[in-house]
């Protein structure tokens, strides 16, 4: 078992990547705290997460609120009595025209998807600090690699956590914990549902944009985060791990 009785916290882990995360985590023999906004979903999750292994609890957090962070924390020391591992996955998604973004949308969508990946490594971070070495993946896009129109808030968010994760990998290399971020493309998910919605596009129409054919599924993001987490990374930190099907690369 590649995490054997390591402690995890997934932000975002109710449904998604994030749930698929969770499960990966406790097969390979994690202990996981989960979190989510969504109580409901979460305490669903949690019942299906168990079936797995009783290893497992769920948070309710907003991660845009500090003392969301500090409650979650404290729960996992509680319970499991130490943090090796953080996945800062929640985010949200929204496409708009520049001149239709109001200044709701744009504090919403800094405050979960830049506030709340800030608020883990600043509450977590020296929590894996004192276990002697642990990994931090963070939850970036391939929207913080390449422009996109109607992309300018997210993009602009999630670029922001492709740079903070390089700088809190160098800062925090040299007290053995490695930070990394993954650039997922259209994954099968709400997100993915939202972006057909919204840009008019059928399914097979967002598959057939990918080179591989098909947009990526939440249990190969959830690989390549246990990957990151897991020693088989051990010499990666302050790196991008893209998943996109080739479509930020081949044209």
């Amino acid at each position: 078992m590649k995490l054997q009785d390591k402690v995890a916290i997934i932000t975002g882990g109710a449904a998604g990547i994030g749930f698929q995360t969770a499960l990966l985590f406790l097969k390979e023999g994690a202990r996981v705290v989960f979190t989510d906004v969504n109580q409901r979903a979460g305490e669903e999750a949690l019942n299906e997460l168990k079936k797995e292994s009783q290893e497992v609890l769920f948070v309710k957090q907003d991660v845009s609120q500090e003392a969301d962070w500090e409650t979650v924390v404290k729960k996992t020391k509680e319970a499991f009595g130490r943090i090796d591992i953080l996945f800062n996955n929640a985010g949200i998604y929204v496409i708009k025209p520049i001149p239709e973004i109001t200044m709701d949308d744009w504090n919403r969508m800094m405050g979960i998807n830049v506030t709340g990946v800030f608020l883990g490594l600043k509450h977590v971070l020296p929590e894996i600090e004192k276990t002697g070495s642990g990994s931090v993946i963070n939850a970036s896009s391939i929207a913080g690699l390449k422009g996109s129109s109607g992309h300018l808030m997210y993009g602009a968010s999630k670029g922001a956590v492709r740079l903070m994760t390089k700088d809190a990998a160098a800062e925090y290399a040299s007290k053995g914990i490695r930070i990394n971020s993954i650039h997922p493309g259209y994954i099968t998910t709400q997100m993915a549902n939202y972006a057909s919605e919204t840009l008019n596009l059928t399914k097979r129409e967002l598959d057939k944009s990918y080179p591989l054919g098909r947009m990526g599924k939440p249990e190969e993001v959830a690989k390549m985060v246990l990957f990151l987490a897991s020693d088989d990374s051990a010499f990666s930190t302050g790196a991008e791990f893209v998943m996109d099907g080739g479509v930020t690369n081949i044209v």
